[in-house]
């Protein structure tokens, strides 16, 4: 994925200064993941392989108080729950089933960390 589709630019039209970190997210997606898909809705851009297992949006994940003034929320599908500062929020809408939401703020939140858990949920998808 080399440049940003016209959906991907509406859809950070109310949030411009989330652009940078979501662009290094999907630049690093797309290498690490050339046959994934994504789909641009209305509140989130989804990231799929066989299944979605990723999702970008600007849900309230954590009181307005408690976010940093630019950021992205990644939402990953997971087979199990992870523990970690990092996770803003977890629930387990199915049975065997995660959904964890982080709050990225910066490049350097997209470490080797972050995406373990990213290719956890690659992987999860690709299996189910």
């Amino acid at each position: 994925m080399e440049k940003l589709s016209i959906d991907e630019m509406m859809f950070f039209e109310g949030h411009p200064n989330a652009l940078g970190v979501y662009e290094a997210f999907v630049k690093k997606l797309f290498q690490i993941y050339p046959d994934t898909t994504f789909r641009v809705q209305k509140t989130q851009i989804t990231f799929s392989n066989r299944r979605v297992y990723a999702c970008v949006s600007f849900a309230r994940v954590k009181k307005k108080a408690q976010l940093p003034e630019n950021y992205i929320v990644v939402t990953l599908g997971l087979p199990m729950p992870l523990e970690s500062h990092r996770i803003a929020v977890k629930t387990e809408p199915y049975p065997g089933r995660w959904t964890h939401h982080l709050v990225i703020a910066s490049e350097k939140e997209l470490d080797g960390e972050f995406f373990s858990w990213v290719d956890l949920a690659y992987q999860f998808a690709k299996e189910k």
